[in-house]
């Protein structure tokens, strides 16, 4: 069985057995990094619980979840268990945080200025509030009266919020010609990718000669299989931190394969 060498370690079991306020107040004083792993392992479980608030909004659940544990690492080096808070309450708002960052910089298929981006939170808000009051649809006037800006600000906004989720290439219309629905695909030009497609195997293949059985496993769970990290985790037998570590690894050295490649 796959063991991560933080496992080797002849102390860990101490840790392990160690009460979370222990270890915090361990990690203050030592920085042992042993122990940060440990209360790392230990609190994922709220990294995942925030995670899953914010799926099945345009990004997926697997980058959301990165964002947290990173939010939740953030959290666990400010943490202060001399003031009394409850750890887990300290965590939350610094990994909601870091997921709405996420979501303000990286939520948009196109950048656009944040200025718009926050106009276009205050309109979808106002239009809920709105039709509450008006018992209708708010207009543009309306909007933009109580935001106190103007309508053409307003438009811009809304225009530019249509990026925030592309349209799918599966969205199907109506044809006029016969009973057959058309979806958007059917309707762009496309490139034949017979070629490419060759070729991505090729480097696909020859790369994957290189990595070792479990870079190997990893790769093909993870974007095969389309299986979380978590989930491969607990298959090997080895912490998601791990898996995460070995993952970056893998990506960097299909960087540098097609860096020698392009040359």
């Amino acid at each position: 069985m796959i063991k991560s060498n933080y496992y080797e370690s002849g102390d860990i079991q101490n840790i392990e057995k160690s009460d979370t306020k222990s270890l915090f107040k361990r990690l203050k004083d030592t920085n042992d990094q042993q122990i940060r792993e440990v209360l790392i392992e230990r609190h994922l479980y709220i990294a995942e619980i925030l995670s899953k608030k914010y799926a099945n909004r345009g990004i997926d659940y697997d980058d959301i979840y990165q964002v947290a544990c990173i939010g939740l690492i953030y959290a666990i080096d400010r943490y202060d268990v001399n003031k009394g808070f409850e750890f887990s309450s300290f965590a939350t708002p610094t990994i909601i945080g870091e997921i709405k960052k996420y979501f303000r910089d990286k939520g948009w298929t196109i950048r656009v200025p944040r200025r718009i981006q926050e106009l276009s939170k205050k309109i979808n808000n106002a239009k809920v509030l709105l039709s509450q009051q008006l018992q209708r649809s708010p207009t543009v006037e309306d909007i933009a009266q109580y935001l106190n800006c103007s309508e053409e600000e307003v438009l811009e906004a809304m225009e530019a919020s249509k990026v925030y989720t592309p349209q799918s290439l599966d969205v199907t219309y109506d044809s006029n010609n016969d009973d057959k629905d058309v979806n958007l695909a059917e309707l762009i030009g496309e490139e034949d990718v017979y070629f490419s497609k060759i070729e991505n195997n090729d480097f696909l293949m020859r790369t994957m000669e290189k990595l070792n059985e479990v870079e190997k496993q990893i790769l093909i769970e993870r974007y095969f299989n389309k299986k979380t990290q978590v989930a491969i985790a607990k298959g090997l037998d080895i912490s998601q931190m791990t898996v995460s570590r070995i993952e970056k690894r893998i990506l960097e050295k299909f960087r540098k394969e097609i860096e020698r490649t392009l040359l």
